[in-house]
Protein backbone atom coordinates (compact mmCIF):
# COMPACT_ATOMS: atom_id res chain seq x y z
CA UNK A 1 0.00 0.00 0.00
CA UNK A 2 1.15 3.52 -0.73
CA UNK A 3 -0.33 6.71 0.71
CA UNK A 4 -0.70 10.15 -0.84
CA UNK A 5 -1.74 13.22 1.11
CA UNK A 6 -3.27 16.05 -0.91
CA UNK A 7 -3.09 19.41 0.83
CA UNK A 8 -5.41 21.90 -0.95
CA UNK A 9 -3.54 24.91 0.35
CA UNK A 10 -1.11 27.08 -1.54
CA UNK A 11 2.30 25.73 -0.49
CA UNK A 12 4.71 26.03 -3.41
CA UNK A 13 7.18 23.90 -1.48
CA UNK A 14 6.23 21.53 1.34
CA UNK A 15 9.29 22.85 3.15
CA UNK A 16 7.49 26.16 3.67
CA UNK A 17 4.84 24.55 5.83
CA UNK A 18 4.21 26.75 8.85
CA UNK A 19 3.79 25.00 12.21
CA UNK A 20 1.82 28.04 13.38
CA UNK A 21 -0.90 27.17 10.83
CA UNK A 22 -0.66 23.38 10.54
CA UNK A 23 0.62 22.36 13.97
CA UNK A 24 3.72 20.25 14.38
CA UNK A 25 5.16 19.17 11.03
CA UNK A 26 6.37 15.67 10.18
CA UNK A 27 9.76 15.50 8.46
CA UNK A 28 10.12 12.73 5.90
CA UNK A 29 13.38 10.89 5.25
CA UNK A 30 14.13 12.92 2.11
CA UNK A 31 13.63 16.19 4.03
CA UNK A 32 10.10 16.91 2.85
CA UNK A 33 7.77 18.40 5.44
CA UNK A 34 4.14 17.40 5.78
CA UNK A 35 1.53 17.35 8.48
CA UNK A 36 1.30 14.60 11.08
CA UNK A 37 -1.06 12.54 8.90
CA UNK A 38 1.94 11.34 6.91
CA UNK A 39 3.64 10.31 10.15
CA UNK A 40 0.55 8.33 11.16
CA UNK A 41 0.55 6.59 7.77
CA UNK A 42 4.18 5.60 8.18
CA UNK A 43 3.66 4.25 11.69
CA UNK A 44 0.41 2.37 11.02
CA UNK A 45 1.39 0.90 7.65
CA UNK A 46 5.16 0.44 8.20
CA UNK A 47 5.99 2.34 5.01
CA UNK A 48 8.43 5.10 4.05
CA UNK A 49 7.00 8.10 2.18
CA UNK A 50 8.66 10.94 0.27
CA UNK A 51 7.99 14.61 -0.36
CA UNK A 52 6.19 13.61 -3.57
CA UNK A 53 3.56 11.88 -1.45
CA UNK A 54 2.44 15.30 -0.24
CA UNK A 55 0.74 17.20 -3.07
CA UNK A 56 -0.08 20.87 -2.57
CA UNK A 57 -1.85 23.35 -4.81
CA UNK A 58 1.37 25.31 -5.21
CA UNK A 59 3.34 22.26 -6.29
CA UNK A 60 0.75 21.41 -8.93
CA UNK A 61 0.58 24.94 -10.36
CA UNK A 62 4.37 25.21 -10.32
CA UNK A 63 4.55 21.97 -12.32
CA UNK A 64 1.99 23.20 -14.88
CA UNK A 65 3.73 26.57 -15.28
CA UNK A 66 7.12 24.87 -15.78
CA UNK A 67 5.66 22.63 -18.47
CA UNK A 68 4.08 25.61 -20.18
CA UNK A 69 7.41 27.49 -20.16
CA UNK A 70 9.15 24.48 -21.73
CA UNK A 71 6.56 24.42 -24.49
CA UNK A 72 5.10 21.04 -23.51
CA UNK A 73 1.59 22.30 -24.31
CA UNK A 74 2.64 23.47 -27.79
CA UNK A 75 1.38 27.01 -27.25
CA UNK A 76 -2.13 26.00 -26.26
CA UNK A 77 -4.06 28.07 -23.75
CA UNK A 78 -3.36 26.57 -20.33
CA UNK A 79 -6.51 26.14 -18.23
CA UNK A 80 -7.50 24.59 -14.90
CA UNK A 81 -9.42 21.96 -16.87
CA UNK A 82 -7.81 19.97 -18.41
CA UNK A 83 -4.22 20.99 -17.70
CA UNK A 84 -4.23 21.38 -13.91
CA UNK A 85 -6.61 18.46 -13.34
CA UNK A 86 -4.51 16.27 -15.65
CA UNK A 87 -1.37 17.26 -13.74
CA UNK A 88 -3.00 16.12 -10.48
CA UNK A 89 -4.07 12.81 -12.01
CA UNK A 90 -0.63 12.23 -13.52
CA UNK A 91 1.00 12.96 -10.14
CA UNK A 92 -1.24 10.51 -8.29
CA UNK A 93 -0.72 7.78 -10.86
CA UNK A 94 3.04 8.29 -10.94
CA UNK A 95 3.48 8.19 -7.17
CA UNK A 96 0.99 5.33 -6.71
CA UNK A 97 3.27 2.93 -8.59
CA UNK A 98 6.27 3.58 -6.32
CA UNK A 99 6.87 0.86 -3.73
CA UNK A 100 7.08 2.31 -0.22
CA UNK A 101 7.34 -0.87 1.86
CA UNK A 102 10.81 -1.98 0.74
CA UNK A 103 9.41 -4.68 -1.54
CA UNK A 104 9.69 -4.90 -5.30
CA UNK A 105 6.79 -4.24 -7.62
CA UNK A 106 3.96 -1.70 -7.51
CA UNK A 107 1.76 -1.46 -4.40
CA UNK A 108 -1.62 -3.19 -4.32
CA UNK A 109 -3.52 -0.19 -2.96
CA UNK A 110 -3.04 3.56 -3.14
CA UNK A 111 -4.67 5.54 -0.33
CA UNK A 112 -5.31 9.18 -1.27
CA UNK A 113 -6.45 11.63 1.37
CA UNK A 114 -7.94 14.92 0.22
CA UNK A 115 -7.62 17.38 3.09
CA UNK A 116 -10.01 20.20 3.85
CA UNK A 117 -13.79 20.16 3.59
CA UNK A 118 -15.98 19.20 0.63
CA UNK A 119 -17.35 22.43 -0.82
CA UNK A 120 -14.28 24.53 0.05
CA UNK A 121 -13.04 26.42 -2.99
CA UNK A 122 -9.45 25.33 -2.26
CA UNK A 123 -10.22 21.64 -2.75
CA UNK A 124 -12.56 21.84 -5.75
CA UNK A 125 -9.82 21.38 -8.36
CA UNK A 126 -8.70 18.18 -6.61
CA UNK A 127 -12.26 16.83 -6.43
CA UNK A 128 -12.71 17.55 -10.14
CA UNK A 129 -9.45 15.72 -10.84
CA UNK A 130 -10.69 12.71 -8.88
CA UNK A 131 -14.04 12.82 -10.68
CA UNK A 132 -12.13 12.46 -13.94
CA UNK A 133 -9.69 9.96 -12.43
CA UNK A 134 -12.44 7.39 -11.77
CA UNK A 135 -12.95 7.13 -15.53
CA UNK A 136 -9.22 6.99 -16.24
CA UNK A 137 -8.71 3.96 -13.98
CA UNK A 138 -12.28 2.57 -14.33
CA UNK A 139 -14.89 2.88 -11.57
CA UNK A 140 -14.37 -0.69 -10.31
CA UNK A 141 -10.78 0.18 -9.41
CA UNK A 142 -11.52 3.16 -7.17
CA UNK A 143 -13.48 3.59 -3.95
CA UNK A 144 -14.55 6.91 -2.41
CA UNK A 145 -14.68 7.24 1.38
CA UNK A 146 -16.33 10.27 2.96
CA UNK A 147 -15.20 11.11 6.50
CA UNK A 148 -17.73 13.17 8.42
CA UNK A 149 -18.58 14.36 11.91
CA UNK A 150 -21.77 13.18 13.60
CA UNK A 151 -22.13 15.60 16.52
CA UNK A 152 -24.34 15.06 19.54
CA UNK A 153 -26.03 17.97 21.30
CA UNK A 154 -25.02 18.02 24.94
CA UNK A 155 -28.52 18.93 26.11
CA UNK A 156 -30.19 15.76 24.86
CA UNK A 157 -27.28 13.70 23.50
CA UNK A 158 -29.04 13.11 20.18
CA UNK A 159 -26.70 12.28 17.30
CA UNK A 160 -27.25 14.63 14.35
CA UNK A 161 -26.95 13.47 10.74
CA UNK A 162 -27.43 16.81 8.96
CA UNK A 163 -23.68 17.69 8.64
CA UNK A 164 -23.01 14.33 6.99
CA UNK A 165 -26.03 14.64 4.71
CA UNK A 166 -24.90 18.10 3.55
CA UNK A 167 -21.33 16.87 3.08
CA UNK A 168 -22.45 13.95 0.91
CA UNK A 169 -24.71 16.29 -1.07
CA UNK A 170 -21.71 18.54 -1.80
CA UNK A 171 -19.68 15.48 -2.76
CA UNK A 172 -22.35 14.28 -5.18
CA UNK A 173 -22.60 17.77 -6.69
CA UNK A 174 -18.89 17.43 -7.45
CA UNK A 175 -19.63 14.19 -9.31
CA UNK A 176 -18.38 11.82 -6.61
CA UNK A 177 -20.57 9.14 -5.04
CA UNK A 178 -19.28 7.85 -1.69
CA UNK A 179 -18.98 4.08 -1.31
CA UNK A 180 -18.22 4.30 2.40
CA UNK A 181 -19.12 6.71 5.19
CA UNK A 182 -16.65 6.95 8.06
CA UNK A 183 -18.48 8.74 10.85
CA UNK A 184 -16.59 10.46 13.65
CA UNK A 185 -18.50 10.79 16.89
CA UNK A 186 -18.04 10.80 20.65
CA UNK A 187 -19.96 7.56 21.10
CA UNK A 188 -20.72 4.60 18.83
CA UNK A 189 -23.29 5.32 16.13
CA UNK A 190 -26.79 4.26 17.08
CA UNK A 191 -28.53 1.70 14.86
CA UNK A 192 -31.24 4.18 13.82
CA UNK A 193 -28.61 6.78 12.90
CA UNK A 194 -26.77 4.28 10.70
CA UNK A 195 -30.00 3.44 8.90
CA UNK A 196 -30.88 7.11 8.46
CA UNK A 197 -27.44 7.95 7.03
CA UNK A 198 -27.60 4.97 4.67
CA UNK A 199 -31.03 6.01 3.37
CA UNK A 200 -30.30 9.72 2.89
CA UNK A 201 -26.70 9.39 1.72
CA UNK A 202 -27.29 6.63 -0.86
CA UNK A 203 -24.88 4.21 0.87
CA UNK A 204 -25.36 0.56 1.91
CA UNK A 205 -26.05 0.31 5.66
CA UNK A 206 -23.07 -1.99 6.20
CA UNK A 207 -20.85 0.68 4.64
CA UNK A 208 -21.69 3.25 7.31
CA UNK A 209 -18.80 2.89 9.75
CA UNK A 210 -18.63 4.23 13.28
CA UNK A 211 -15.25 5.66 14.29
CA UNK A 212 -16.06 6.91 17.75
CA UNK A 213 -13.69 8.22 20.41
CA UNK A 214 -11.39 5.67 22.04
CA UNK A 215 -8.75 5.92 24.75
CA UNK A 216 -5.92 5.09 22.34
CA UNK A 217 -5.60 5.69 18.59
CA UNK A 218 -4.28 2.14 18.09
CA UNK A 219 -7.73 0.79 19.00
CA UNK A 220 -9.13 2.27 15.77
CA UNK A 221 -7.94 -0.52 13.39
CA UNK A 222 -9.48 -3.11 15.73
CA UNK A 223 -12.71 -1.09 15.78
CA UNK A 224 -12.88 -1.09 11.98
CA UNK A 225 -12.01 -4.80 11.82
CA UNK A 226 -14.94 -5.63 14.12
CA UNK A 227 -17.25 -3.77 11.72
CA UNK A 228 -16.08 -5.91 8.84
Amino acid sequence: MTSIKIDPYLNVDAGTMSPFEHGEVFVLKDGGEGDLDLGNYERFLDIELTKDHNITTGKVYQSVISRERRGDYLGKTVQVVPHVTNAIQDWIERVAYRPVDGLRGPPDICLVEVGGTVGDIESMVFLEALRQFQFRVKRENVSFVHVSLVPALNAVGEQKTKPTQHGVKQMMMAGLNPDLLVCRSEKELEKGIREKLAMFCHVDKQNVLSVHDVSNIYHVPDMLHKQG
